[in-house]
């Protein structure tokens, strides 16, 4: 029997980046709501540089603009900050959408 995640890519580290700064409160299905400041945001997930109660694996659900509530699984931690891949990837206009509403200054936004 499969135990944990499933999820349809393991390894995005190369995917693009965008700076944020955003703090979350995040369901955890452990310790309840959660709040996490979310540093960087992909359209294959996001890191946060706060995550002391957090362990890799751990299921989180994250209510993010415009996409809403989608649930991320914990692929690493060090230190203080852990990397979440999302149970989808997200549609790139949700994710334009997103950025632009997360971080409204271009200059922040990388190139698309």
């Amino acid at each position: 029997m499969v135990v944990g995640a499933n999820l349809s890519v393991t390894e995005l580290r190369r995917a693009a980046r965008h700076p944020v700064d955003f703090p979350a409160i995040v369901e955890h299905f452990v310790h309840g709501d959660l709040h996490l400041h979310v540093c960087n945001l992909s359209a294959h997930g996001f890191m946060v540089d706060d995550a002391d109660r957090l362990k890799r694996g751990d299921r989180i659900i994250i209510r993010l603009p415009v996409v809403g509530r989608i649930e991320a699984y914990v692929i690493w931690i060090h230190e203080s900050r852990a990397g979440f891949q999302f149970e989808r990837i997200l549609r790139l206009d949700d994710f334009n959408a997103m950025i632009d509403h997360i971080q409204p200054n271009p200059r922040l936004r990388r190139p698309r």
